[in-house]
Formats: C-alpha cells, sequence, structure tokens
C-alpha cells in the first residue's frame, strides 16, 4: 500500500478500519451464542480484507481527487459520496450471502455458522463506522501532515 499511496502514512488510515469491523464481529458471534472456532477465525481473517477494501476505496479515490486539484476537505466528501454505493453493495450482498450459513441447522452447521456471524456481524459494523471513521482519520492525519511540512 506504501507503493500505491507513495507514501507511508495512508496505509496507517486504512488500517485504522480493522478494529472497528474486529469489534462488530465479535459481538455477532457474542449475540448469536456461537464459539470462536476455525472457521469464525477463518471468517475473521476474510473479514479483514473485506474491510480494508472499502478503506482503499474510499482513500484511494480521496488521493485522485487530491491529484486533480481538489482541497482535501472536499475531496473527502466526494469521495464519501461516490464511494458509499460500491461499499453498501458488496456489504450487503456480501452480509445476505451469509445468511443462509448463518442460520443453517443442519448437521456439523454449528462449526460455520461462527464464520458466517463473524462476517456478518463486522461487515455491518464497518460499512457504519467505517464510512465515517476512515475520512475522519484521513482529515487529521491530512492536517497534521499540512503543519509539519510547513
Amino acid at each position: 500500500m506504501v507503493a500505491l499511496y507513495d507514501s507511508f502514512v495512508y496505509p496507517f488510515v486504512v488500517l485504522f478500519s480493522i478494529p472497528v469491523a474486529a469489534i462488530g464481529a465479535f459481538l455477532a458471534l457474542n449475540l448469536s451464542l456461537s464459539n470462536l472456532s476455525l472457521f469464525a477465525l477463518l471468517g475473521l481473517i476474510m473479514l479483514m480484507g473485506l474491510v480494508v477494501k472499502n478503506a482503499i476505496l474510499i482513500v484511494d479515490f480521496t488521493n485522485q481527487l487530491k491529484a486533480e486539484g481538489i482541497h482535501f476537505k472536499e475531496a473527502l466528501v466526494i469521495a464519501g459520496k461516490g464511494r458509499m454505493r460500491p461499499i453498501l453493495m458488496t456489504t450487503l450482498s456480501m452480509a445476505i450471502g451469509m445468511l443462509p450459513i448463518a442460520l443453517a441447522t443442519g448437521t456439523a452447521a454449528e462449526w460455520k455458522n461462527g464464520l458466517a456471524w463473524v462476517i456478518i456481524g463486522g461487515l455491518l459494523s464497518s460499512l457504519i463506522l467505517t464510512v465515517f471513521l476512515v475520512p475522519l482519520v484521513y482529515y487529521v492525519v491530512d492536517v497534521i501532515k499540512g503543519k509539519l511540512s510547513l
């Protein structure tokens, strides 16, 4: 990501979305009374990739708009609005696609239920919080970066 952004700072902005997803994943696992199994841990790894992808969409589009000469505050607003639909579509399709696994009651289904609940909870919490947290962290980082470069 450092090579993608030509900066050592912006990958840390993307990484701020991971704790938000982990909170939602463990909350969903707890509310569904599922165990932290091997499948749930695999779901957690898969979730981290999906959540980071959402943050990359926002940060990358903001950097593109800044390169075009738009002020970073306005670029953040445009990027948030412009990338909300793709983030919403991937999150909802993944969460709805995991519902049959989460609600399954067949033989050995309890092993895989944790995977689905981790992904559903993590994606929904990251959808709600990452769309606000990543631009906020980006804003703070850009302000600090601007003050340090003066």
